[in-house]
């Protein structure tokens, strides 16, 4: 049956609370303007300063240099004198890295559950991931259903058993140790059985050099496979902001070994290095579906690339 529900809906309050995230300690992501430019004249110094400082933020080769390619053709045309130039000559090619990956997921279809597959190593904040995202689709007006699939962990299972109480959605789980793609089996075959509209599925937190434990989550993509030949109809992996490069090479493992469909970066209120989502929108071109901020439901929202590159300058970066 066709759904008439709303999904990916922006909170409000949540580029406020971004830029208040973003705009503090001294990483490239809260710099104000002033400190890399104690003048007013822009030199070629500054921008080789500017430079590192995106290299050393985790940003990438690939990143960095298309987005300082356009600002020394400016700077070299005579069109940045000024900080109040450069940070204007910054946004756009920032903006242009971040575009092409800013994709809503949508989750509406005519029959059958949309099943997530949620992955990601221990420590990211995946299993609190999934429970913000119950309660944004639940406000959203849709039935969800979760899945505890991070079947090594028991404290994971009554992690998402507590997410599952706070926001009113069944949670489909087996005893410690059992095997996950069981729990994915049995949790669509009620999810279906009872018309829920979203089945969202946890999985074991695992390194991405864990061959044994990617081919498990294969396993499971296979297992739900067999059930809707279109399913799971997002792999999404969860990544954590701080780790920097380490993202990326997490996003690229996971990526080759069980084919992802989006990406949600978190903690990006907590990181000196966020430059990796650029890296990672860069060389990965996989769709950002949602971004964090902090602990609170009202912390993870859709990812917007604009308002992203507008909360990294402050007012005082004019």
């Amino acid at each position: 049956m066709a759904r008439s529900k709303r999904s990916g809906i922006k909170q409000p309050g949540f580029l406020t609370r971004m830029r208040a995230s973003l705009n503090r300690g001294n990483s490239w992501l809260t710099y104000d303007l002033r400190n890399l430019l104690p003048g007013e004249t822009i030199d070629q110094d500054a921008l080789d300063e500017l430079e590192a400082r995106l290299l050393t933020a985790d940003m990438g080769v690939d990143a960095t240099s298309r987005i300082m390619e356009r600002v020394q053709s400016l700077y070299d045309g005579g069109r940045i004198t000024s900080r109040k130039q450069l940070a204007s000559a910054l946004k756009e090619p920032m903006s242009d890295v971040l575009k092409p990956v800013e994709q809503p997921l949508n989750v509406e279809r005519e029959s059958g559950p949309f099943v997530m597959l949620v992955t990601g190593v221990n420590g990211v904040g995946k299993t609190t991931t999934i429970g913000k995202l119950a309660r944004k689709y639940v406000d959203a007006g849709y039935s969800v259903m979760l899945a505890a699939g991070d079947t090594f962990r028991a404290a994971a299972v009554e992690q998402l058993q507590e997410w599952g109480e706070q926001n009113g959605v069944s949670v489909v789980a087996q005893g410690t140790g059992a095997d996950a793609a069981s729990v994915a089996f049995d949790a669509y075959a009620r999810a279906a059985a009872q018309g829920v509209d979203v089945l969202i599925a946890d999985t074991a937190g695992r390194l991405h050099t864990q061959d044994n434990l990617m081919g498990e989550l294969a396993k499971v993509k296979r297992v739900l496979g067999k059930q809707d030949t279109t399913a799971p109809h997002e792999t999404m992996l969860v990544v954590d902001a701080t780790t920097g490069g380490n993202a990326l090479a997490q996003a690229r493992s996971f990526h080759d070994s069980i084919g992802l469909t989006g990406l949600t970066v978190t903690k990006l209120d907590g990181t000196a290095a966020g430059g990796v989502i650029f890296a990672i929108a860069e060389t990965m071109a996989l769709p950002i579906r949602f971004i964090g901020i902090g602990e609170t439901t009202e912390d993870l929202d859709v990812f917007d690339a604009e308002r992203f590159v507008d909360a990294v300058f402050s007012d005082r970066s004019a």
